[in-house]
């Protein structure tokens, strides 16, 4: 099964390179209508998975990723449209120059020709990495969770359904239906026919896909996140930000997982903060020296600080200053997204050059992360690697490069 899909992949991605910007962008927008007229076709196939879901015991964090209602399906159509506005990558010149022999020399950006990804039970995932694939010229290889697979499989009908009115072909678009554990390691054995595999999930999902994977990977992360409250921080702004980054949707990678607060401010402000947290009913896990402040605070273990909990729990940690804010970061994030709260520019400056993550903010939630915040239309995954494609990957972190060189007889002494 899995080798049919890779050959039908790889022929519909030679059809992907030669398609006119107009020509994807049609398609993204019938995509986008499809979803929004088959909108009770999805979401009875996603209360099916969200019963089965319940019936295992899938904690709430997680029920929220893989539940879908009206509202969700038009963003995600929402998502669609926008990635069709956004300019074409494909053929964009990067640098050109003329050599002193006459050639002319072009970077020119092309589709990576098949991607594969392998994700945890996100079903909005499915609309938006198709659609990010198709607008960079790429075919897609979807293999969700099992968790979601009604959900998945009925999305990727209504897409692929769309596509047949286009002149994109529809094996750019295939979903893996078979939830098999064994389907999803002869996936990454695929090197012959997939270009590129992008997990997309948890640590273990990823872990197993990094070392499984004959293909080349691109990570995306894991979210350790953390908001640092500094000393001279506006603490009428610091608590909204620290309940908007864990409590909106403590289940996202960009959820913050970690609080850490400047010893100066400590006494002052945990009171204030955890009391606010607990409200929004989140379970608090603090160093000794929050124990101090707030005695019924559960003891926080060396495995909490590395932990990405994706649930309403949070560890909090009192600091001494900066240094010691960074250092614990760098150590025990995931190179995800990272926030400082402060009135000084200049220590502002020194986190964001210092802190070692895809993402780094100055006075914002982290659960700003995401490539529909960023103005890039839908993602495709938040990258935590450093190699290609770092932060949340758009259109343009599916292409690579080629050179253009256009001679005029021009031979080599």
């Amino acid at each position: 099964m899995i080798t049919e899909i890779c050959k039908k992949a790889k022929a519909a991605s030679v059809e992907m390179a030669k398609l006119s910007a107009e020509t994807k962008n049609t398609a993204l927008c019938r995509m986008a209508n499809a979803l929004e007229a088959n909108t009770d076709k999805i979401l009875a196939a996603n209360q099916a998975d969200v019963e089965a879901a319940k019936a295992k015991g899938l904690k709430t964090a997680l029920l929220d990723r893989l539940a879908l209602d009206q509202r969700k399906i038009q963003t995600m159509a929402r998502g669609l449209r926008e990635v069709s506005a956004l300019a074409d990558p494909i053929g964009t010149i990067i640098s050109s120059w003329t050599r002193p022999n006459g050639l002319i020399i072009s970077q020119v950006r092309v589709p990576l020709g098949v991607v594969g990804i392998i994700y945890e039970s996100r079903p909005d995932v499915t609309s938006d990495a198709a659609g990010i694939c198709i607008k960079s010229g790429n075919a897609v290889i979807l293999r969700g969770g099992s968790d979601a697979l009604n959900s998945n499989v009925a999305i990727g009908d209504v897409l692929r359904d769309a596509l047949a009115g286009t002149n994109v072909p529809v094996d750019a678009v295939q979903v893996v239906n078979s939830p098999e554990r064994s389907v999803a390691e002869e996936l990454m054995r695929m090197r012959e026919y997939i270009d590129v595999l992008i997990p997309r999930g948890g640590a273990d999902l990823i872990k197993t896909v990094v070392e499984t994977s004959r293909i080349p990977v691109i990570e995306t992360g894991t979210g350790n996140c953390h908001v640092y409250v500094e000393e001279d921080a506006d603490l009428d702004k610091a608590t909204p930000i620290v309940i908007n980054a864990k409590c909106q949707r403590p289940g996202t990678c960009n959820a913050a997982e970690k609080l850490l607060v400047h010893s100066k401010i400590a006494e002052r402000y945990l009171p204030v903060v955890i009391a606010a947290l607990r409200k929004q009913g989140v379970e608090i896990r603090g160093d000794e020296e929050t124990r101090k402040i707030v005695a019924d605070v559960k003891l926080a273990t060396e495995k909490d600080w590395y932990t990405e909990y994706l649930d309403l729990i949070m560890g909090v940690k009192v600091v001494k200053d900066l240094d010691e804010a960074i250092a614990h970061i760098n150590k025990y994030g995931t190179k995800h997204s990272d926030s400082i709260l402060t009135t000084d520019f200049d220590k502002a400056l020194r986190f964001m050059r210092e802190v070692d993550s895809a993402a780094v903010y100055w006075n914002a939630s982290t659960r700003f992360t995401d490539g529909n915040q960023f103005g890039l239309g839908a993602e495709i995954g938040i990258s935590t690697q450093k190699l290609h494609a770092r932060g949340p990957m758009s259109a343009q972190n599916l292409t690579t490069t080629k050179y253009v060189i256009l001679g005029n007889g021009q031979i080599r002494e």
